[in-house]
C-alpha cells in the first residue's frame, strides 16, 4: 500500500519550488499535486495523456477545448489527451490533484 497526506505533499512541493509534484507513478497512471496561486497564469500545454483533475482547494475557471466552467473544492474535470486546457481567473490559491493515464512523460 502507498498512502499520502496532502499537507506533507504540499510541503514537499513548496520546498522544491515547483508548481507540480508527481508523487505516485505506476505502470498505467501517475498522480501529482498541482498548485497555482491566486492571480497566477497557468503555463500548461496539451498533454499526451488523458487527465483527471480533482480540486482540493481554491477557486478558478478552467477552459478545456472550447468549453469553460468554474471549479472549486470538490470539482472533478476530465481532459482528453491532446486537448488544450488552462486554469484562469484564479481567485483563491488553487491546489489540484492530477491523475494521468498512461503516466505522464
Amino acid at each position: 500500500m502507498k498512502a499520502f497526506r496532502l499537507d506533507e505533499l504540499e510541503a514537499e512541493r513548496a520546498a522544491n519550488d515547483g508548481a507540480y509534484l508527481q508523487f505516485l507513478r505506476e505502470r498505467n497512471m501517475s498522480v501529482g499535486l498541482y498548485a497555482l496561486d491566486a492571480g497566477q497564469t497557468d503555463p500548461q500545454r496539451p498533454h499526451g495523456q488523458d487527465e483527471v483533475y480533482f480540486v482540493v482547494s481554491g477557486r478558478a475557471s478552467i477552459t478545456v477545448g472550447e468549453e469553460t466552467t468554474t471549479v472549486a473544492r470538490g470539482s472533478v474535470v476530465y481532459v482528453p489527451a491532446g486537448v488544450p486546457h488552462k486554469f484562469h481567473h484564479i481567485t483563491e490559491d488553487l491546489r489540484v490533484m492530477v491523475v494521468f493515464s498512461p503516466p505522464e512523460g
